[in-house]
């Protein structure tokens, strides 16, 4: 209140031991606003991962304070008419040739502002209070600026396009949507997943140590385990602490500290976290087993690692490359979607009660391209699709029903468009229909369609429901 005259709370980009949140440092980063959004989306993804309803009260009034701050805080842009913030900088950079670091509408805070206020609304829901300030943030959501690709191919770093390819600066601020948000997806977003890329390779990946962390996260979320063990190999690097004082090199040290002089732990967790999304990811409508697995690792276990949803996978073992075994345990009950590149058997993969076809995850988004007046590329929000087919490498379906009961899949024949239906019948799988490259299709009961949908490759999508905690 005593700085920018709003409620609830902000955290700048520096803190220290004395946790002071206000603006201070040089302009170019220490005027950047949007800290405290960020730590706030850490807050909701315990709770993602451990379903308890108690921990997400306690933490409840954090979010709030922080969604509070940029209600207040935002303000309308008078060329588009897009709430933004403003000033703001994407930390440590700036736009070659122009003058200035601070600015409006930095895609980084974009993408962080739009989770902080979706996550506030969904926690006010699950918590049963403040309806009119959920409703507050879901609407003001929808007037933030939406990320946009540039002339480059490059998801923009800031709200013009003035992105240089040759800019091989080490923040990847604006790629915060894939990692550690979810916005940008291999599966929902592919135009967005590929200016990632595209910027990605544009910078390099040559960078400091914990930004090499970061680009293993990163690599790992576009589904390419080979680049995101090439990223882990640079950062292993061995730097002799006595001779190297290049800290934009990255590599270790002997005693296996980040090589960022004196050393960054920001290198070794980001490392860490980018093994465990090469062997697990959670965040995008299933539990996703070894989906970026590199071709070096042809076999493996792993022990130990969570899921949301409040899902433990006792053990993941695999055999040249393919799930050998699975062990999970649910610590809050539910429901439980697995994805795989393998086919899989096991007891519990059964449909054991009816159900209507839903969302895979209230957080699954379609992200649809438009011109604007200028001719400009945007990508923005599409909701209320119960089914979306997105080219990549997967499509998503609950198709459960009761035991015994027959439900009918419909290929749809592109060329006469007529349906050409075949039944199945619940006994073994939840997921009944394999869907085939490149191929459309129907979904009904009883002769009664309720979608389209298409598929880009094939793809295996399983369900099972815990009744409690157990293993299975």
């Amino acid at each position: 209140s005593t700085a920018y005259g709003c409620r609830g709370w902000v955290l700048h980009h520096n803190t220290d031991l004395w946790r002071p949140t206000s603006a201070f440092d040089i302009s170019s980063c220490g005027l950047w606003p949007t800290g405290g959004a960020w730590m706030c989306q850490h807050l909701w993804d315990k709770y993602l991962f451990n379903a308890d309803k108690d921990y997400l009260a306690e933490v409840y009034p954090v979010m709030k304070g922080a969604s509070e701050f940029f209600v207040d805080f935002l303000v309308e842009d008078p060329n588009t008419g897009y709430l933004v913030v403003s000033p703001s900088c994407s930390p440590e950079n700036s736009p070659t040739g122009i003058n200035g670091s601070n600015f409006a509408g930095i895609t980084m805070d974009n993408q962080l502002v739009t989770d902080l206020f979706w996550n506030t609304a969904e926690a006010a829901a699950i918590l049963g209070v403040d309806t009119a300030f959920a409703d507050t943030l879901n609407t003001m959501r929808k007037r933030l600026p939406p990320m946009q690709i540039g002339q480059y191919g490059q998801l923009q770093e800031w709200f013009d396009d003035w992105d240089d390819p040759e800019d091989h600066h080490r923040h990847v601020s604006h790629l915060w949507g894939l990692y550690p948000g979810y916005q940008i997806s291999a599966y929902r977003t592919p135009a967005l997943l590929a200016a990632v890329k595209n910027s990605l390779i544009q910078r390099t990946d040559a960078s400091t140590g914990w930004s090499m962390g970061w680009k293993v996260c990163l690599w790992a979320r576009m589904l390419d385990g080979n680049h995101a063990l090439k990223m882990i190999g640079d950062q292993l690097t061995l730097v002799d602490p006595l001779a190297e004082k290049d800290f934009h090199n990255g590599g270790t040290y002997p005693n296996l500290f980040d090589a960022h002089p004196p050393f960054q732990i920001d290198g070794n967790f980001g490392c860490a976290a980018g093994i465990a999304e090469m062997l697990l990811q959670s965040h995008d409508g299933a539990v996703h087993v070894l989906p970026a697995l590199p071709d070096a690792w042809k076999d493996g276990c792993i022990k130990g690692l969570r899921a949301r949803g409040g899902f433990v996978l006792e053990k993941i073992s695999w055999k040249d490359g393919h799930v050998d075994e699975i062990v999970v345990r649910s610590t809050a009950g539910g429901n439980l979607r697995l994805r795989s590149y393998d086919e899989l058997e096991g007891d519990g993969l059964a449909c054991d009660e009816a159900r209507q076809p839903i969302l895979m995850h209230k957080r699954t988004l379609k992200m649809e391209e438009h011109v604007d007046a200028n001719g400009k590329k945007h990508y923005g929000e599409i909701a209320g699709h119960e089914w979306f087919g997105a080219k990549g490498e997967y499509l998503y379906f609950d198709l459960q029903r009761p035991r015994g009961e027959t439900f009918f899949v419909a290929k749809v024949n592109l060329e006469t468009l007529e349906e050409e239906a075949f039944e199945f019948t619940c006994d073994e799988w939840s997921v009944h229909y394999v869907t085939s490259w490149d191929e459309t299709f129907i979904v009904g009961d009883g002769g009664s369609p309720k979608s389209v949908a298409h598929s880009d490759k094939d793809q295996w999508i399983y369900r099972y429901d815990f009744p409690g905690t157990h293993k299975s």
